[in-house]
């Protein structure tokens, strides 16, 4: 039998507003400048990626790039959504740095941007008190350094 008031996770999210008390001003501040910046950062990797795929050599790199970008636009999503919820406004996200030129260059910046955001993701699933974002932005970790492991793997093969 399910008991809705007795699981943890929140099915419709959006129509779900976390209360923080008076005392969590300051962290709930910190947590949705660590949500904006993970937003933008979603955004930019989507922007990149976009151009990444039309360089890739191989039809095989291409797809795995949109795979991965794939990945980055649902994160884009489920942040925007958490974001909205907390503030009840929608993120207006900005692009925070310009895309590599080469495809080189490209794949290292993308493996240590992934490699970064894992653990910022991890650093931001940490802040938060509430278990569905802890749960959104551990996954969202995982799939960062999944995508990091594929932009080494495609880097290494191009020595």
């Amino acid at each position: 039998m399910y008991y809705p008031y007795y699981y943890p996770y929140y099915q419709n999210y959006q129509n779900y507003q976390y209360q923080y008390p008076q005392a969590d001003r300051q962290n709930q501040q910190q947590l949705l400048q660590s949500i904006t910046q993970a937003i933008n950062g979603e955004y930019t990797a989507v922007q990149c990626y976009a151009k990444l795929i039309e360089q890739a050599p191989t039809d095989e790199e291409k797809r795995q790039i949109r795979e991965i970008r794939r990945d980055e636009q649902k994160h884009l999503r489920q942040f925007s959504r958490i974001y909205t919820s907390l503030t009840g406004s929608k993120p207006d996200p900005q692009q925070i740095e310009e895309c590599p030129g080469t495809y080189r260059r490209g794949l290292e910046a993308a493996f240590k941007d992934e490699q970064e955001t894992a653990d910022f993701y991890l650093d931001i699933a940490d802040q938060a008190s509430d278990p569905y974002i802890q749960q959104v932005f551990r996954r969202a970790s995982a799939d960062e350094q999944n995508h990091a492991v594929w932009f080494l793997y495609y880097l290494t093969r191009r020595r």
